[in-house]
């Protein structure tokens, strides 16, 4: 890998994740970091206080323009809002590229380094059809992201086509959005079950939210019942699927989307 060039020019990367505490994005900044090293580039980080915080990630996008970023790399929390903070940053010369979600449009940056959002929930919901011997038996619960955020929508709606149902289909009988956060994944399938009891499949946009959601079902008594599937399969999505808290889960890879997000900025 070349060194020489990014080094002598003493290039500066930025990084802006949804949140600092999901493993998926843990891992997004390790990818991310290992690469600037090989590089010899500097890299600087940052993140929204919640999946969903818009406000932080314009606030870092401004930062790290400011700071002479020649490169941003971002995963974007609302996929329409940062829209014109992005122009606004490509506008002053700063290569801007989304890692995992693109933006709305997805024209809005230089580049998209992203797994198949949409197939990883079509996988999933594939599997998830296969574990009822008649799929009509399935009663189900969407844990989503938040509304209109594409990576959100392109998970949820694969998931649907690949168990062959639509969104206004009679078996989904509750959907909430829990942002990916733990605790709001528990507390959001503490009211479908609350609304619904007879739930024994439930889809969650992250291993976090999943998470939750096996809590809340756990507590109900109902984890022999109720079948879980996920998407991202970070290290701990996969210990929850060895334990037993999920069934299966569509693996993603942040630290490659992240590594050549750098490489390319570099």
């Amino acid at each position: 890998m070349p060194t020489t060039q990014a080094q002598d020019d003493d290039i500066t990367i930025g990084l802006i994740t949804k949140t600092e505490t999901n493993p998926f994005f843990v891992k997004m900044r390790e990818g991310a970091q290992e690469a600037a090293d090989e590089l010899g580039v500097e890299l600087l980080t940052a993140a929204g206080q919640f999946d969903g915080d818009n406000a932080s990630q314009v606030t870092a996008i401004e930062n790290m323009v400011a700071a002479g970023a020649a490169g941003i790399l971002i995963v974007p929390s609302d996929t329409t809002a940062i829209v014109p903070a992005i122009e606004q940053a490509r506008a002053e010369g700063v290569i801007v590229i989304a890692l995992d979600t693109p933006t709305d449009p997805e024209e809005a940056t230089d580049a998209l380094y992203a797994t198949d959002n949409f197939q990883a929930g079509v996988l999933i919901g594939e599997y998830a059809r296969a574990t009822f011997e008649n799929p009509d038996d399935a009663v189900i619960a969407l844990m989503n992201l938040n509304p209109g955020v594409t990576v959100g929508d392109l998970r949820r709606d694969g998931f649907l086509e690949g168990f062959g149902i639509d969104l206004d289909s009679e078996q989904v009988v509750c959907q909430q959005d829990t942002q990916g956060d733990q605790t709001l994944g528990q507390t959001s399938m503490e009211n479908c079950l609350v609304a619904n009891p007879d739930i024994n499949l439930v889809y969650t946009i992250n291993e976090p939210a999943a998470f939750g959601a096996y809590t809340a079902i756990e507590n109900a008594g109902l984890e022999d019942q109720v079948t879980i599937v996920s998407v991202d399969g970070g290290c701990a999505g996969v210990e929850g699927v060895a334990d037993g808290r999920i069934a299966a889960t569509s693996q993603q890879y942040p630290l490659e989307m992240a590594a050549l997000g750098v490489e390319t900025a570099a």
